[in-house]
């Protein structure tokens, strides 16, 4: 419990009803329905609902104050009501001094970028808990709070679940913590009041289009996370991609950038690329790693140099590193002794992705095995890059299947349509269209040969397919390593 006046110094206050001296805060929310007695509610004008319509709700539930940016015309008198300019702002500064600014009390790390957050974070995860150290994760799979898991249900949690999170590690006794932190969550200002020890960029392709509206503004969203480091923390940035320099323009923080191609910070180089893993030159070291491609050696150099910012030993980095496996759903490698075939399930659900992962199967492949690529596009986002993943899916493979992703609440049908603008007549023949998933599956496996490599792509490590709100189990390791074997 705290003090409200002591939680609400940080925050700018445009106006105030009733009194704020003697309430005691017992919890924050932002979602009326989780309003318990002495609460604070925060209305937060939302892309999709206002929480301000909500107020009465919150103070039938137990709210004693509500922090607003407009203040109802009608008020309760036993209400303490607040008004600041921005509700999303202040939420940030009032959770992170209700849980005693736990960011503070961890070193943490945040890594953003288009592809590569997922296995960035979960690498520096499991390395520095093999190093030693009781490790927290925030990412797209998973929460955990050393080995304790805890579910995700966005890349960047809000306000008030960040800093209870934190709170938990640092009570847990994590002395690290890594973190996705998503273009959404930057926009959306759900790191403000966060103090972080450094970040990392990763890339920037076209993605989130639905939500920015246009590449420019999703370029800003990432580099503002820079853009409010301190001086403290460290910036560093993938220099090959040619945002990565933007990145560093108005950052205050200690300014170190990576490359395979560019003269870096810290460097790499590929010396051998198969599918028993990467061999590296990195940084001067002979490494090799059970990862494949050279996303992943993008990846590995980002971990490689994240430890070595944090003080790590350069021999234990390299040595724990080596044996590291890559997240879920990341390149997730299938191989049938029995039909000869190889599986590969991706979250690869962005046009740059895919045509990373399509271009290292290329690379991998023996010269007579053919490629087949099951691919989606999920409903109620970003439209404008259905027709870019199916011409990259033809353009690399020798037989496409455009099938279901999460179609959410638009009709799987029209958005296979839509991919298939994107298909040149000369492909057209190597095409087909199955609405449904699973059976999409079952037939790339029916029609590969032995030494054939299938990608199903788009959803990796989910457990679930979304149609019209509702969530089926569904997991396409376990469907395609189901038909890769019977096939």
């Amino acid at each position: 419990m705290k003090q409200l006046k002591d939680i609400l110094k940080p925050v700018s206050i445009l106006e105030t009803k009733g009194s704020t001296n003697n309430l005691v805060v017992k919890g924050l929310a932002l979602d009326s329905r989780k309003v318990e007695n002495d609460y604070v509610f925060i209305a937060v004008k939302g892309s999709l609902t206002d929480g301000h319509q909500y107020i009465g709700t919150a103070i039938q539930n137990g709210a004693t104050c509500i922090l607003c940016e407009e203040i109802p015309t009608e008020i309760d008198s036993n209400i303490s009501y607040i008004k600041v300019e921005d509700s999303k702002e202040a939420l940030g500064k009032l959770a992170a001094e209700f849980y005693d600014h736990p960011s503070k009390e961890i070193k943490l790390v945040g890594i953003t970028g288009t592809n590569g957050k997922t296995t960035t974070v979960t690498l520096l995860h499991n390395l520095f808990t093999s190093l030693g150290y009781k490790v927290g994760l925030l990412s797209t799979i998973e929460n955990k709070i050393g080995s304790r898991i805890l579910s995700a249900t966005h890349t960047t949690p809000d306000a008030i679940q960040l800093n209870s999170l934190l709170a938990d590690m640092v009570e847990e006794g994590c002395e690290f913590a890594f973190m996705e932190v998503s273009s959404h969550a930057v926009d959306q200002k759900r790191i403000e009041g966060i103090a972080f020890k450094g970040a990392v960029f990763t890339n920037l392709s076209h993605d989130h289009l639905d939500y920015h509206k246009n590449f420019q503004s999703y370029l800003e969203a990432k580099k503002k996370f820079f853009d409010n480091l301190p001086k403290t923390a460290f910036a560093l940035t993938n220099v090959d991609d040619r945002r990565g320099n933007v990145m560093l323009q108005n950052t205050q923080a200690k300014k170190f950038p990576y490359a395979l191609k560019r003269t870096a910070a810290f460097k790499a180089k590929i010396i051998e690329n198969s599918l028993s893993g990467l061999q590296l030159d990195l940084d001067g070291a002979e490494f090799h790693g059970r990862l494949i491609g050279e996303f992943n050696a993008y990846n590995y150099l980002a971990v490689y140099a994240t430890a070595m910012l944090l003080e790590m030993d350069r021999f234990e980095v390299l040595t724990e590193l080596s044996n590291l496996q890559s997240a879920e759903g990341r390149f997730d490698y299938l191989f049938s002794n029995n039909t000869g075939k190889t599986g590969i399930v991706d979250y690869a659900h962005t046009p740059d992705a895919l045509e990373k992962v399509l271009m290292t199967i290329d690379k991998l492949k023996q010269n007579n095995s053919q490629v087949l690529t099951v691919v989606g596009c999920g409903g109620d986002r970003d439209k404008t890059k259905r027709p870019k993943m199916a011409h990259l899916a033809a353009t690399y493979s020798h037989r496409v299947i455009l099938t279901s992703d999460n179609p959410r609440t638009e009709d799987p049908d029209s958005i296979i349509e839509e991919m298939e603008k994107g298909i040149r007549i000369t492909d057209k023949a190597k095409v087909l269209s199955i609405t449904d998933r699973k059976q999409a599956i079952k037939t790339a496996c029916a029609m590969a040969q032995n030494g054939d490599i299938i990608l199903v792509a788009g959803k990796g490590h989910e457990k679930y397919q979304e149609t019209n709100g509702e969530k089926k189990p569904f997991d396409d390791k376990k469907i395609l390593n189901e038909y890769l074997e019977l096939n």
